[in-house]
């Protein structure tokens, strides 16, 4: 836009001979710097042979263009004979500013363009003294020392963008260090919490199964107070077994590893099977878990082990954070092609201020007045990202009342949901793989 304003203002008011070869100039120079530059933007070896070479390109182009303003500049003077050549000067200056702004990051073909512009800004006052042979009172001179105050004006310009830009490269660098030292140690701890967990996977599987077969008596008669021993490991060692899955499960979700498999799935008999295993954990805390069976099935598509994850752990959470003796209401809602489970719980209740807490991985509310249970904090983390991959959401808000509402919501299938899931899977029934 610089030169086009120009090369009209310089064909209208002074000479179209200057207009024409200043466009013939400029769009050599503009056709020129559009193939370096896709050559660099091209450049595959990244040597420092090839940078020399590239680097001489760019200077010979930037003085091409610097050229391109010297010419027009002086020309215009010329043509407008002794005086205080306010358009000259004023692109000279934009020039100027112009390379101090762009041109700071190479400091080779910075110097080049602010030699020859300031070369450019003291020759037209000064050729204008001698040839009028104005005295030392003359305007003439004014505009030299202005000239020279603008120039360095320009000069200062420069010496603040480059040095700011070398601060801004210096920082770039260590950042790039930091970034870099933090990303290995990332992967390192990845890489250890991987190895640890699917080393514990094992002699925990091998801990679990002799203790269950042991709770079942058949290895023999089991006294009380080993009973009650045995009930204390298993539901320890179960923990531990959630933990290592939920472990696992976080490393799968960094690295973008979780597989789902995509199924149109009832939605209403996924609760209802969800309701039901975990009801018993919940009348262990006293805690009643009552579904509201819709009438009409729904179908969503996802991954049925995934989705009952997300909802084990939305249930087990209510019954946690719920009274003895209250219950936990499940309900389905839909309309405008979504659907939502509720899960709503009699409990003290979330606020605003929680929600970062909530699905903040490893970070658990501190509620006053609910049962002192296990837990990590990792799986409503889980559960949001779970969520996400189905293109859905997880989330909450108070009740009016007591407690606080969990919601999952989906988007329906298209169509009737009769070709949905409509058994756990491994049962017989029948699925659409998505």
């Amino acid at each position: 836009m610089a030169f086009a304003s120009g090369v009209l203002l310089a064909g209208y008011y002074y000479s179209i001979t200057i207009a024409i070869v200043c466009t013939v100039i400029i769009a050599c120079s503009e056709i020129y710097d559009t193939v370096i530059f896709r050559q660099i933007a091209a450049w595959p070896d990244k040597s420092q042979q090839t940078a020399r070479w590239f680097l001489a390109k760019l200077l010979f182009g930037a003085m091409l263009s610097c050229g391109i303003i010297l010419y027009f500049s002086i020309a215009i003077a010329f043509v407008q004979g002794p005086g205080p050549h306010f358009i000259s000067m004023f692109f000279l200056l934009a020039a100027g500013l112009f390379a101090a702004m762009h041109n700071h990051q190479v400091k080779v073909i910075l110097i080049s363009r602010l030699v020859a512009y300031g070369v450019a800004f003291l020759f037209i006052p000064l050729w204008d003294i001698v040839v009028t042979g104005a005295p030392l009172q003359a305007e003439l001179w004014a505009n030299l020392f202005t000239s020279v105050f603008v120039l360095h004006f320009v000069v200062e310009c420069s010496r603040n963008y480059l040095s700011i830009y070398r601060v801004n490269q210096k920082q770039m660098v260590a950042l790039e260090s930091k970034t870099r030292i933090a990303n290995e140690a990332v992967e390192a701890k990845a890489e250890f919490l991987s190895t640890i967990s699917h080393e514990l996977r094992t002699p925990l599987t091998s801990i679990k199964g002799s203790i269950d077969l042991m709770s079942t008596e058949r290895l023999g008669p089991i006294p009380d107070g080993v009973k009650k021993a045995l009930e204390i490991a298993q539901r320890n060692c179960n923990r531990l077994v959630r933990l290592v899955d939920d472990t696992l499960d976080l490393q799968k979700i960094a690295a973008g590893k979780m597989s789902f498999d995509m199924k149109n799935i009832n939605l209403s008999h996924l609760v209802e099977s969800s309701v039901a295993a975990n009801r018993p954990y919940a009348e262990r805390l006293g805690i009643t878990l009552h579904f509201d069976r819709d009438a009409k099935d729904l179908c969503v598509l996802g991954d049925w082990a995934r989705l009952e994850q997300v909802m084990t752990n939305v249930l087990s959470n209510a019954a946690k954070f719920s009274p003895t003796g209250s219950e936990v209401q499940v309900q389905i809602k839909s309309g405008n092609g979504k659907t939502r489970v509720l899960v709503i719980d009699k409990g003290v209740g979330l606020t605003e201020n929680e929600r970062a807490d909530v699905f903040d991985r490893y970070s658990k509310v501190n509620t006053v007045g609910t049962k002192k249970v296990g837990s990590t904090g990792i799986g409503m983390s889980i559960s949001e990202k779970i969520m996400q991959a189905h293109g859905g959401q997880i989330s909450f808000y108070k009740n009016q009342g007591a407690g606080t509402t969990f919601f999952l919501e989906l988007a329906l299938c298209p169509g009737p949901a009769n070709n949905a899931e409509k058994q756990a899977p491994g049962n017989k029934g029948v699925s659409t793989a998505a």
